[in-house]
């Protein structure tokens, strides 16, 4: 890849990642409130203790989709994140063969 295509590619892919952590770390702060409000439905039902109401949470339904979506989120995030870090080694392997290039033109003259 030529380093202007390498470079808009990351200019392309910023947005783009910059959504998908925003929406790993929401999941993520979510989480916790998802398992706050449904440990407060166990209390509701009648369950006292709090490591029966946590195991409730864990175990609610809702609380296994919210993990699967921030399971996608996670995907999303890293393989934007590489995307971007291989156009960055593509500018860098431009960098050092013309790093090279000139250093032989040197040796010839």
């Amino acid at each position: 890849m030529k380093p202007e295509e390498a470079a808009q590619t990351i200019r392309d892919k910023a947005p783009a990642y910059g959504e998908a952590k925003a929406q790993r770390v929401y999941l993520e702060e979510f989480r916790r409130s998802k398992k706050a409000l449904l440990m407060k439905d166990a209390l509701k039902l009648g369950i006292e203790a709090a490591n029966a109401q946590e195991r409730e949470a864990y175990a609610d339904p809702a609380y296994h989709q919210l993990l699967k979506g921030l399971a996608l989120a996670i995907e999303q995030e890293e393989t934007l994140k590489w995307e971007l870090e291989a156009a960055r080694l593509d500018i860098e392997i431009w960098r050092t063969r013309e790093a090279t290039n000139r250093m032989q033109d040197r040796g010839h003259q």
